[in-house]
């Protein structure tokens, strides 16, 4: 009887527990198609975001950490929001026309002012794919291998990747480097911050109003977008195939890449705040951080540090020649594409051999300047990134290219006044840059 009892027992726990899980299994298959979709639509906002954490931008970083310490963490939240909108609009006039940026322009321009402007965006893309280089030879110069090896392994590691690999394989390896990236988190737990101080220094804005900390700044939010990035992650999604079916799954892929961004620059400024900032420690490039860290920090936290210097160079290295190859092909009606043979696309495996191999000679030049180089060269990104971002708004509020989906009312008052703050910012640089240099010391 009893038996009988706990059998009968067992059944109406059983009946009662089936009625609850019966109404949540829809809700976790619903939950698990989401899931899915975003693993699928995932990779252009997270590429396009990680890849602003580049050789120049590792610099930035860390000469604001070793500068100010944590006072001008709060920098980066208006970075992530100009990443956020500018992303956005990318990725939807991709989805919505099917053509890139480049595309876009040429159809509204016209084939002269196209012609001009992507000569010059050529140029800069040179120079910013050898300073790329340059943090290939600074990072693995810390582990005692000269230039002259490492620059020419990378760059062939580089073109092998591309020429003889697809859209996916490749879009999956620069997953797992952003991933990678998150490894300046280490190195900052490794230097035991005050982290009072860094939650102060992220909420609390405060900055002095002197010519070298307002030149950092805005080189914090001038690194977190730059010109070719706009035509990477248009083309990105048109690779990729994504459609308005999927935006709201790429809203979030571009919100996660620009999360993902700004955690790497956090931690990179704390490392560096905590650890070369109290010992008034001076540095130039990436790679004077990342010794610098290891009689604060440990070998290990420096070895860290030097590892994703390297990851994110090649990992630039990489993007930003593709990037080029997308918005010339475009823009002059070549074959473009990963997914394509040298065969269907010469134009764009040429260009992105030839961008390589400059950039390369540039690098192994002895005595090459390259200081000057990177300077130059964020200037000139500097110069471009308003004239992008200009045709870009025009096109974003254009209804016979957007329809329906064109900018309006809140969405286009938030990125005008981005975009007016960012062409600010520009000009601010340029003045700055054309100053003589102050007699004062260092702040």
């Amino acid at each position: 009887m009893d038996t009988m009892n706990g059998a009968a027992n067992e059944r109406s726990i059983g009946l009662t527990q089936e009625a609850p899980e019966g109404r949540s299994r829809p809700r976790l298959r619903a939950w698990a198609r989401a899931a899915l979709t975003f693993l699928a639509v995932m990779g252009p906002g997270i590429i396009t975001g990680s890849v602003d954490n580049d050789a120049g931008g590792i610099t930035t970083y860390s000469v604001l950490g070793a500068t100010h310490g944590y006072r001008l963490l709060w920098v980066l939240v208006p970075s992530f929001v100009v990443l956020v909108i500018v992303q956005e609009m990318n990725a939807r006039m991709g989805m919505v026309t099917g053509k890139g940026l480049a595309d876009l322009i040429r159809e509204s321009f016209g084939v002269r002012v196209t012609f001009f402007l992507f000569a010059a965006l050529f140029v800069t893309d040179i120079g910013n794919t050898a300073t790329e280089f340059a943090g290939v030879a600074g990072s693995l110069q810390v582990f005692g291998v000269s230039k002259y090896v490492s620059v020419p392994l990378a760059a062939v590691l580089v073109w092998v990747l591309v020429v003889k690999g697809t859209y996916r394989s490749t879009e999956k390896l620069f997953l797992v480097f952003s991933l990678f990236l998150l490894c300046y988190a280490v190195s900052a737990f490794m230097a035991k911050p005050d982290w009072k101080a860094v939650a102060t220094g992220l909420l609390v804005p405060r900055m002095d109003l002197d010519r070298n900390t307002l030149a950092l700044v805005i080189g914090v939010v001038g690194t977190t977008i730059a010109p070719w990035m706009l035509f990477y992650m248009q083309a990105a999604v048109i690779e990729k195939g994504l459609t308005l079916k999927q935006y709201r799954y790429s809203v979030v892929d571009v919100v996660v890449g620009s999360i993902a961004t700004v955690v790497v620059a956090f931690f990179i400024v704390v490392a560096c705040g905590a650890t070369l900032h109290p010992h008034g420690i001076a540095i130039e490039k990436a790679k004077d951080a990342a010794v610098a860290l290891r009689p604060f920090a440990g070998a290990l936290a420096g070895a860290v540090f030097a590892f994703g210097l390297l990851v994110a160079s090649i990992f630039s290295a990489t993007i930003l020649p593709i990037a080029t190859s997308f918005y010339i092909c475009e823009a002059f009606g070549f074959e473009a594409g990963v997914n394509k043979t040298w065969r269907e696309a010469p134009a764009f495996y040429g260009i992105f051999t030839s961008i390589e191999i400059i950039a390369v000679a540039i690098i192994l030049v002895p005595g090459a300047p390259l200081i000057t180089i990177t300077i130059g060269t964020q200037v000139l990104n500097g110069v471009m990134l308003p004239v992008v971002l200009f045709a870009m708004l025009r096109l974003v509020n254009d209804r016979r290219i957007m329809g329906a989906h064109a900018n309006a009312g809140v969405r286009n008052a938030i990125a005008y006044g981005a975009v007016a703050v960012l062409v600010a910012l520009t000009l601010v640089t340029l003045i700055l840059s054309a100053l003589p240099a102050p007699s004062a010391g260092h702040h």
